[in-house]
């Protein structure tokens, strides 16, 4: 298997954007219309082995069980350290192949693996079910952002 980077997250003060590759420029055309897309990133912070290796982790949040399994965090130590991001675009620079964004919770320079637009009819779940101890989380991408999530964390 063979992952090809297609661009890079920059974060400069208050601007973020995603620089895209060159040759991957063209395959912006049609993007303008979205509103949001997800961003499939690569956490490279935590791509060592010992990262890799956690499948259990302590009460990552406040109200958590005193244990979770990897896959029920969005901790970036994982087996395959990717990041899937929802982010709103506010511009598209065709010429310089850039795709300026609201927020995302990458690093600068953080490697970006794939770009797809975000479409309700697969994406839009209407009534998900959620843990107890995570009920209380904003409902929306809209909402999280006056959300105070510093308080829900345990690092």
């Amino acid at each position: 298997m063979q992952l090809k980077e297609v661009g890079k997250i920059n974060v400069t003060g208050e601007e973020m954007f995603i620089q895209i590759n060159k040759e991957y420029i063209k395959a912006l055309q049609g993007l303008e219309d979205f509103s949001h897309i997800d961003v499939i990133w690569w956490f490279d912070k935590c791509d060592n082995n010992e990262s890799r290796n956690i499948v259990e982790v302590n009460k990552p949040y406040k109200n958590a069980p005193q244990k979770m399994g990897i896959f029920a965090t969005r901790s970036p130590e994982r087996p395959n350290p990717i990041a899937l991001s929802i982010t709103e675009i506010t511009y598209i620079d065709y010429e310089n192949g850039r795709i300026y964004i609201t927020y995302i919770d990458a690093m600068n320079n953080s490697s970006i693996l794939d770009i797809k637009p975000y479409t309700p009819s697969v994406d839009r779940v209407e009534n998900p079910n959620v843990p107890k101890w995570c009920d209380h989380w904003p409902l929306s991408y809209e909402e999280s952002g006056d959300f105070d999530w510093e308080n829900e964390f345990l690092f």
